[in-house]
């Protein structure tokens, strides 16, 4: 019995124990449909734990194993959930459903229904769980229950996964924090394109945390709850890693035994599983109240005077958050200083997660800096702590803030890994796939590194150590579409750019301007006559362009080449005049007539009744292209910058030249 115990015991309950959200509206769903309709089935036990299951059975919720047991009576669905066949069965032979599923649940079902048909997804958990069986039932792809990662390894090997296909992981809610944290980061390393989502319940998530915390301190864990309950059986596990633990489904099994050898203050912690009633857990501890003994008060009061005589005393443990005086730097660690009796050391990798960055870089004697505990050697008297934990904590929050505000941020690179880059920012990872990066497939990701890169945030996720992805295309995008606008609000005729040919067509020319790409038409690329754009410039040529017109709706810009001041043009009638006889070349031979070159840029047409006195039919047996030939100006038209030539002209005395202009 209990009363066989002497000293008085200090008692704490979890923080997070007893029935999570999910289980409290499977019980206040059951019980309400109970008291309207007086009984009701669920499809197996509501929850797992005995007592619970015994008290709904007094207030009319019944377990049935199928549908049939239940047919034409009304059902409650347990908030594990079913496959979706046996959903659409119970709804066809049965009088009313009563969906109780979780919540979380349900978003599972939902990842899972969401899959294309020729994908695969992957449920972390216990196979026979009925949570697991019920998602793998609900999955519109191939599904496999496994417990953990080399099961996963192992199908993918196999071949449940082709090339290509696309896979998803997701886990049941109640899973262990840390094994879905390590099986997760596996996966990644060696699945790179692997979709992972985090289902683990908060409030299964909290528990297990509370549970831990408290088990850390204790002396002796009480774990209460159903031996059926999968995430009690866990929480046991849990606090048995840190202290003696016992494991019981009410306070009737609560045994003296268990309790034997317990000293002066000893602490003794209660949790609890998600099926557990708080009554049970109530009388658990009123049971270990009635059997506190009293006699010890003075004890305990010594105890706790001999803590405080002894100010170097501080118990340090996994996870331990603890302010560390700097006291020495190598190049391998820091040497730190808690307020314990061990000397504490951070090695470099647990400094920071730039790994390019020197110790002496991070920290110097004097410093005082936060740090975790991460492994305590009371065999050797040391304790190693983690100053990047801390950091990657808080830079997650700015970088949560950073996505939540939409910020485009900056950082240098500092590794390349398998499948993008690694980018500091607030001493934090921002892993940045290759596809973000804005680098093409065929280019080297390399050309990045040490490079500072402006990027956005596209996830953050609060796994182990957190998770946080960026992309720096997604920040280009941005960039350039402020750009443009900014273009569109400010392009006007004739302004200048410098620019680079993008790509060569028979039409034209298209030159990068910055924001926008724009056209020279082939005409526009020189004020010499040109064949085809790529006998004048080549890709990435830099050229000089001016505005010749736009269409800001249609996103459009029309580009010259052409220099108004270098326009030959304003040469030839600075130097020649009408009625003079000059020699041109024959350039082109058309069927109305020839043009022939008078200075490079100004052609003139000799019209096929200026060639010869007698009729011509035939240019191309008069004239011939690259001949030189004696012309008389017999007309020069500034508006349109149009010459015309005559090589009859020279044979009839003057004045009798025909115009051409309406035969032109």
């Amino acid at each position: 019995m209990l009363s066989e115990m002497k000293p008085k015991m200090r008692i704490e309950i979890a923080e997070n124990a007893g029935f999570c959200p999910g289980v409290q509206r499977a019980v206040d769903i059951a019980e309400k449909a109970a008291e309207k309709y007086g009984k009701v089935y669920t499809l197996g036990e509501l929850i797992h734990n005995e007592d619970a299951v015994a008290d709904l059975k007094r207030k009319g919720v019944f377990a049935v194993e199928t549908p049939d047991e239940a047919e034409k009576s009304p059902v409650v669905i347990r908030s594990h959930g079913v496959p979706k066949n046996v959903e659409n069965e119970v709804r066809e032979k049965c009088a009313e459903v009563f969906d109780a599923t979780c919540p979380f649940v349900k978003r599972i079902h939902g990842i899972v229904s969401g899959m294309d048909k020729g994908s695969t997804v992957f449920v972390l958990g216990d196979k026979d769980h009925p949570e697991v069986v019920g998602i793998v039932g609900n999955a519109s792809c191939k599904a496999y229950a496994c417990r953990d990662f080399e099961e996963i390894d192992a199908l993918i090997k196999s071949g449940a996964v082709k090339d290509g296909e696309r896979f998803a992981v997701v886990v049941q809610t109640t899973f262990d924090r840390g094994k879905f944290d390590e099986y997760s980061e596996n996966i990644r390393r060696k699945y790179a394109r692997a979709e992972i989502y985090d289902t683990i319940c908060n409030a299964t998530d909290k528990r297990q945390r509370s549970a831990r915390e408290l088990a850390k301190k204790a002396d002796l864990m009480i774990v209460v709850g159903g031996k059926s309950s999968s995430n009690t059986r866990r929480l046991a596990e849990i606090c048995g890693e840190y202290c003696k633990t016992v494991f019981v489904s009410n306070a009737d099994e609560l045994s003296g035994q268990a309790l034997l050898g317990l000293s002066a203050g000893s602490l003794v912690g209660i949790t609890a599983g998600a099926s557990t009633p708080r009554y049970i857990i109530k009388e658990v501890h009123n049971k270990m109240n009635e059997e506190n003994i009293k006699n010890t008060e003075n004890n305990e009061e010594d105890f706790a005077s001999l803590l405080e005589q002894d100010q170097s005393f501080t118990r340090l443990y996994t996870n331990k958050r603890v302010k560390a005086t700097v006291v020495s730097v190598s190049k391998k660690e820091a040497v730190v200083e808690v307020g314990a009796k061990q000397t504490g050391y951070i090695v470099r990798e647990e400094l920071t997660n730039d790994p390019n960055a020197e110790v002496e870089d991070i920290v110097k004697p004097g410093d005082v800096i936060d740090a975790v505990v991460i492994k305590v050697d009371d065999n050797v008297g040391t304790v190693a702590l983690s100053k990047k934990r801390i950091d990657s904590a808080i830079g997650l929050e700015k970088l949560a803030a950073v996505k939540e505000a939409n910020e485009t941020i900056e950082g240098v690179v500092s590794q390349v890994v398998k499948g993008g880059v690694i980018v500091i920012y607030a001493n934090t990872r921002v892993f940045i796939p290759g596809s973000h990066t804005g680098i093409p497939r065929t280019g080297k990701l390399e050309e990045l590194l040490k490079k500072t890169v402006k990027f956005k945030i596209i996830e953050v996720s609060n796994e182990r150590g957190g998770r946080v992805v960026g992309s720096i295309r997604q920040a280009m995008k941005e960039i350039r579409d402020s750009e443009r606008a900014k273009f569109w609000e400010s392009i006007e005729v004739g302004q200048k750019f410098e620019g680079e040919v993008r790509s060569i067509e028979s039409y034209g020319v298209f030159v990068d301007i910055g924001p926008v790409d724009g056209l020279i038409h082939t005409a526009d690329l020189t004020w010499n006559r040109v064949g085809h754009p790529k006998d004048i410039v080549n890709i990435g040529d830099k050229i000089k362009v001016i505005v010749k017109s736009f269409d800001a709706e249609k996103k459009r810009v029309s580009l010259t080449a052409k220099d108004p001041d270098e326009n030959p043009w304003l040469k030839f009638v600075a130097e020649y005049k009408q009625g003079e006889v000059i020699k041109a070349t024959v350039v082109s031979i058309m069927d109305f007539g020839a043009f022939a070159q008078i200075i490079p840029g100004v052609d003139g047409l000799i019209h096929i009744s200026q060639i010869s006195t007698e009729r011509v039919t035939d240019i191309n047996t008069v004239l011939k292209i690259g001949q030189e030939v004696d012309v008389k100006i017999i007309e020069i038209d500034n508006e349109r910058e149009r010459v015309s030539l005559s090589i009859r002209a020279l044979s009839e005395p003057e004045g009798e030249t025909e115009s051409t202009e309406e035969e032109e």
